[in-house]
């Protein structure tokens, strides 16, 4: 495969639309639609006693409202997307509560009018008749299970799993030190600029149901409404357009309003579309990141670790809709780059009366990191050895991959590295550092982590030429902002000879290419890049066959290059990719383009049919691509950080990455993906913190209270990439899209404890955080 286009910074072709205004967003899409809201439960934690519609109903512009009482599944629970053997007390929600609500933010009733401003009028009529009950909120109180979430839940406990490499009990027994520690991780909120937003049509005349969803996932959801609505899947349409950032919490489905919005348009027979106000995005969808992880290590005098125990509790939420795909990342994560001889790891996941959670960038990795982290920088502190030199003796050397690590991962198979070289990504790192600053209160903070990326199962792509020489190409995954546009322009470009420009790329949008899975876990450039390579190189092929006839040559001396099909070495004995397009599509009527060519009487003669066994019309291609197992990606953060010993406000002097994503589609990015990660994480690490109450009340529920940092709070990120291919795909490429934010909780934490000689246990931290940190306990 020739590499003109493949690892170039082409600019990303997205951008211009977009910068420009002239994007295209679910909340556009209108077309007279009804607008709908939801009545949401303000208590985290209570029984119905009754739900009184009529006065909503009787209000100008209403047009329906809708309680679980008047669905035709309104007692039905919704999917629960991942279940495992483990899972044995898996819990959601439905649509509309009709009996208890266990969150503040659970939908209960769903108004649709001629506007959004009679819905939300009438919307404050729907009278709701509550019983408290008692609110569990942290996870330490739902493993007291002191009072439960869901009655028939024991413990509050929605599942457990244990897993164990090697002897841990003996190994810590036998240890020369060991220590124990916790660590605790708060939840964290995804904040798109977009908040999520569905609209929905339905054709009675073509029994066809078209749906617009913010969605990370339209191939799911189309083959969701299919079942749950009794359609043939090709009657169903679900287009993700311009999504404004996703995160991970637009991944999961169905929420209430994916089934609500195409309901009601089926009912009511006319355009429905409801929008999230920035409110409902706290309070009503998934959040991440709550864990409390309690760790016994040992090691020895030189700092290396010879057996690790976990044991943590992980915030469900009211609701496991996702499974434990959280945990199960965590538990398999907190090794990291580290070679831990002894592994031990329990989890519980448990319900409180909170906002469900599932993915949100990191997804489970960042806990993972924090444990393994602060534990090496413990053990470094307590040998008196540099924290860097701690990291280097534990560290997976280059010559012992595949490395299998044992444990149990996401996709069902177990964890095993492919590719990498982690001592490398540490010294470069350091010496990009480079010496401590000036001054006082300043510290430095180190981190090193693998990522797992692109789980399975497959995806899908089509490719084809026009007769005009242009390229397009469709996948089912859509894009939230990853230039998709663009990098899987230059897998299929190189694989065509053409220019990158000529290649026009469609994703997300059912009606182009129906199957598929997703864009969650940093997986798009391994799957669907992959897929697209793949259905490119069958249209390479299907050219170099048509014009080997045209040419007198054998297929094998031919190559595809400037949009052209060529024998090599003779660059003008060639023929157009276009006219090769025109060919393959036998005609018996000339419209134009050239497609007089493929006539009966202008083409050249073959012995047999126009389409011979086997052959199908068309110079286009669709290939699918379904990965043996995750790619593993890594990295290492550094940073020096100064804290005001005041005020406790935090400033970072210098960050630098140091990654490893295998083969670089395009490095340009790449580089955005590592800077939007690190400014995500940096406000998970030392602003955006969720303020839940002892009522289960989020009382920062608006950008007023939750801080996102600024611009200003950012610094400037030094960043080099190396290349460990992997061995896994044909491209050699691992994902990116998580790696970014992965470490940065422990190397803040790292850096702001070398800074005040705090100790550092929790995340995320604040000013006020630093400063009761520093209090005597009373």
């Amino acid at each position: 495969m020739t590499t003109r286009w493949f690892g170039a910074p082409v600019q990303r072709v997205e951008d211009d639309r977009l910068l420009r205004g002239h994007g295209r967003f679910t909340d556009d899409i209108d077309e007279g639609a009804l607008e709908c809201c939801f009545v949401r439960s303000p208590h985290a934690h209570a029984r119905i006693k009754s739900i009184d519609a009529s006065a909503a109903r009787g209000m100008p512009g209403v047009v329906a409202v809708y309680t679980a009482a008047n669905l035709p599944f309104g007692g039905l629970d919704l999917p629960l997307l991942i279940p495992h053997p483990n899972l044995t007390h898996g819990r959601t929600q439905r649509c509309l509560a009709s009996e208890i609500v266990r969150y503040a933010g659970e939908a209960v009733a769903f108004v649709v009018a001629t506007d959004r401003y009679a819905a939300e009028d009438a919307a404050e009529l729907v009278a709701v008749d509550y019983e408290p009950l008692p609110v569990v909120i942290t996870p330490e109180a739902a493993a007291r299970a002191e009072h439960l979430v869901h009655d028939d839940v024991p413990g509050n406990v929605a599942a457990e799993m244990l897993q164990e490499v090697g002897d841990v009990h003996g190994a810590l027994a036998s240890a020369p030190r060991r220590k124990q520690l916790r660590f605790r991780y708060e939840r964290g909120a995804a904040s798109p600029m977009e908040g999520r937003a569905v609209w929905a049509r339905w054709s009675a005349d073509e029994h066809k149901l078209t749906v617009y969803d913010s969605t990370q996932s339209p191939t799911s959801i189309r083959g969701g409404l299919a079942v749950l609505f009794g359609l043939p899947e090709s009657n169903v349409e679900v287009i993700a357009p311009d999504v404004g950032g996703g995160f991970g919490p637009k991944i999961m489905l169905f929420y209430p309003d994916e089934l609500l919005v195409p309901f009601a348009a089926m009912q009511l027979g006319r355009p429905v579309k409801w929008t999230e106000d920035r409110q409902e995005h706290f309070t009503a969808v998934n959040q991440e990141r709550g864990q409390v992880h309690e760790v016994e290590v040992g090691f020895d005098d030189d700092g290396r670790v010879l057996a690790l125990s976990d044991e943590f509790i992980h915030d469900g939420g009211a609701y496991t809709p996702y499974g434990i795909i959280l945990p199960i990342i965590t538990a398999a994560q907190v090794p990291g780059p580290y070679r831990i001889p002894n592994y031990r790891v329990r989890f519980r996941d448990v319900y409180t009366n909170a906002t469900p959670t599932s993915p949100y960038r990191g997804a489970g990795r960042p806990h993972a990191c924090f444990v393994m982290e602060r534990t090496l920088d413990v053990i470094a502190s307590e040998l008196g050895l540099d924290r860097a030199e701690v990291r280097r003796r534990n560290l997976i050397q280059p010559d012992q991959f595949p490395y299998d690590v044992g444990v149990a991962w996401q996709d069902g198979n177990t964890v095993v590295y492919d590719s990498g070289d982690y001592p490398r990504l540490l010294d470069r790192a350091l010496q990009m550092l480079g010496p401590k600053p000036a001054g006082d209160h300043v510290g430095m903070g180190l981190g090193i982590y693998v990522e797992g990326t692109g789980v399975g199962p497959y995806e899908g792509a089509h490719v084809q030429v026009l007769v005009s020489g242009k390229v397009v190409a469709a996948t089912g995954i859509p894009s939230q902002g990853q230039a998709h546009a663009t990098v899987w322009a230059q897998v299929v470009a190189d694989e065509l000879g053409v220019d990158v420009k000529d290649v026009e790329v469609t994703s997300g949008d059912t009606r182009r290419f129906p199957w598929g899975v997703g864009t969650f876990a940093s997986r798009g450039a391994v799957t669907a890049g992959n897929a697209m390579h793949v259905a490119a190189r069958m249209v390479a092929t299907k050219a170099r066959q048509i014009a080997a006839e045209q040419l007198e040559a054998n297929p094998d001396d031919l190559e595809l290059v400037g949009g052209r099909v060529r024998v090599k070495g003779s660059p003008d004995h060639g023929i157009p990719l276009a006219a090769v397009a025109v060919l393959s599509n036998p005609v018996r009527y000339a419209f134009g383009g050239g497609t007089e060519a493929a006539t009966q009487f202008a083409a050249k003669p073959r012995t047999g049919p126009p389409l011979q066994g086997g052959e199908e019309p068309g110079l286009e291609a669709t290939g699918y691509y379904s990965p043996p197992g995750s790619t593993w990606a890594s990295g290492c953060h550094a940073a020096y950080v100064r804290v005001d010993p005041r005020t406790f406000r935090l400033e970072i002097l210098k960050y630098v990455v140091v990654h490893d994503c295998g083969r670089v589609i395009n490095p340009l990015v790449l580089q955005g993906q590592i800077e939007g990660g690190v400014a995500q994480g940096i406000g998970g690490a030392f602003y955006e913190r969720l303020a839940y109450d002892g009522d289960g009340q989020l009382r920062n529920a608006s950008f007023m209270e939750f801080l996102i940092p600024y611009a200003t709070e950012i610094p400037p990120i030094e960043i080099d990439h190396f290349e460990t291919p992997s061995p896994l795909n044909p491209l050699g490429v691992k994902g990116a899209g998580e790696a970014g934010v992965i470490p940065v909780g422990a190397v803040i934490a790292s850096a702001i404890e070398d800074a005040t000689h705090i100790p550092i246990t929790e995340m995320p931290l604040s000013p006020l955080k630093l400063y009761e940190l520093t209090m005597p306990p009373s």
